[in-house]
This record gives structure tokens, C-alpha cells and sequence, in this order.
């Protein structure tokens, strides 16, 4: 896995394989390494991914959002009409440093 750290954000890419391998093992690794942290999760490598398998990601997603910490996708092959809301997928990183930046805002001021 490629880590890239920011200011407030970490930002994980899959250096192996495939999106089926990487699931599990970014579940993993986000629980043990990455509590507590702003995360964006860059897809963008998998450009032929499913809505079925982005989907593999709503439980990982959801638990470290609860937690007060930003989980952010970084995928353009999915219709951004099609992803559920319970999930923040946008198309570049830089639009992804900008959520958990507004996040972080809003967590500033008790939303």
C-alpha cells in the first residue's frame, strides 16, 4: 500500500494487485494503523470498478465516519448519481483534501 501523509489527512493507494485483494486488506490496516485519522482512499487506478464493489468499502466507510474522522474515495469511473449517500466519493484528490477540509471545519464548530 502507497501512504502519503498531509497536514490533516492520510492519503492510501493500493500498490498491489487488485480492488478484491486491496478491500481486506485496507480494512485491516485502517483499524490498526489509521484510527483517528482523516483518510482519503485513492481508487483512481481502478478505472473499469463496480458500484457493487465500491460498495464492499460502505462498512468501512460508515464505521470510520461515526468515529468523527473523514473517509474519502477518490474513483472517476462511477456515476456520482449512483453511490449512496452514506459514502463521499468525488473524482480528484483535490477535491478530497477540500471535504475533509470542510469536514474538519465543521467538526470545529460542533457539527
Amino acid at each position: 500500500m502507497k501512504i502519503s501523509e498531509h497536514n490533516n489527512y492520510v492519503v492510501l493507494a493500493d500498490d498491489r494487485g487488485g480492488f478484491s485483494d486491496f478491500v481486506p486488506f485496507l480494512t485491516t490496516q485502517v483499524k490498526t494503523n489509521f484510527k483517528g485519522k482523516n483518510l482519503v482512499i485513492d481508487l483512481l487506478k481502478y478505472t473499469h470498478i463496480t458500484l457493487e464493489e465500491l460498495l464492499e468499502l460502505v462498512v468501512l466507510s460508515t464505521k470510520h465516519r461515526a468515529a468523527k474522522n473523514s473517509f474519502v474515495i477518490v474513483n472517476n469511473s462511477i456515476n456520482p448519481d449512483d453511490i449512496p449517500d452514506e459514502m463521499i466519493v468525488v473524482p480528484t484528490l483535490q477535491e478530497a483534501a477540500d471535504i475533509i477540509e470542510m469536514e474538519e471545519i465543521e467538526r470545529d464548530l460542533g457539527f
